[in-house]
């Protein structure tokens, strides 16, 4: 079973022309991976941590 089917995947705000990562959400985790190179690894995070990062990005303390 894959928990982050190909169609859950959408490109992150945060992307570039050159520098493209897509997230996809579940109920308890959030997985973030190449859009270049789909098939490769997903690196996935419990959703808590994924939004404490994105809490740290958007306050510029990452």
């Amino acid at each position: 079973m894959n928990l982050f089917p190909s169609d859950n995947f959408r490109k992150s705000s945060y992307s570039d022309r050159n520098n493209c990562v897509e997230v996809a959400d579940t109920l308890n985790a959030s997985a973030v991976r190449d859009s270049q190179y789909p098939d490769h690894a997903v690196l996935a995070f419990p959703r808590t941590e994924w939004r404490a990062f994105l809490t740290s990005v958007k306050a510029e303390r990452l």
